[in-house]
């Protein structure tokens, strides 16, 4: 079981510091948790919604790499790449980082909430490139029976993302008030990033 504790561990970090960038998506999450509407299903869609289009890419994106391994290497590099120009931006937020206002606004229902997560989620673009192809890219890389594991993590990172967002909101509002919390958050996906970006192009070019 120990062989598979590396790939479970690089889909949980590679999952959790893509989706932690500060975004629409996120901002609705935190701002519904803050209010305690239907956090429960806004979680399980998100978390559920990642997963599946995690699920997607490793399983799409695998067996077409399959036939073209010099493929898999121009995208684990051009993924690399990406992390890369992802972290660096994540590093130079942390001076332009600013305080986030939580708006009061009126009670929506549960469709008018699920139907919003769905737009956040799914009429996003990157979403696809983080999730089907970033995502999809990195798992395809790991061997084929370690490739669960992968998903696992990834999918854990999501779920264990979207709960603490959307329950520990109510804890986060003294501190998501001062700048400091923000450029904490950044610093560490800057960093995350970079780590996982110089893993990938070792991996490509070994």
């Amino acid at each position: 079981m120990t062989h598979a504790l590396m790939p479970l561990l690089t889909g949980f970090l590679l999952s959790a510091a893509l989706i932690m960038a500060i975004g629409a998506q996120n901002l609705f999450v935190l701002r519904q948790g803050l209010r305690r509407e239907h956090v429960g299903a806004i979680v399980l869609f998100c978390g559920a919604a990642d997963a599946l289009l995690i699920m997607a890419g490793v399983a799409g994106v695998g067996a077409f790499l399959a036939a073209v391994p010099q493929l898999a290497t121009l995208l684990a590099l051009a993924g690399s790449a990406f992390l890369a120009w992802y972290g660096i931006r994540a590093l130079r937020r942390i001076t332009v980082s600013e305080a986030m206002a939580v708006i009061e606004t009126r009670g929506i229902t549960l469709t008018r909430a699920l139907m919003a997560t769905a737009g956040f989620t799914l009429l996003n673009p990157h979403v696809y490139l983080d999730t089907v192809l970033l995502m999809g890219a990195a798992g395809s890389s790991q061997p084929e029976a370690l490739r669960p594991f992968f998903v696992v993590g990834a999918a854990a990172a999501s779920f264990a993302w979207f709960a603490a967002l959307g329950y520990g909101a109510r804890l986060l509002r003294p501190h998501f008030t001062r700048q400091v919390a923000w450029r904490v958050l950044d610093a560490f996906v800057g960093i995350v990033m970079l780590t996982l970006a110089a893993s990938l192009a070792a991996r490509a070019l070994g």
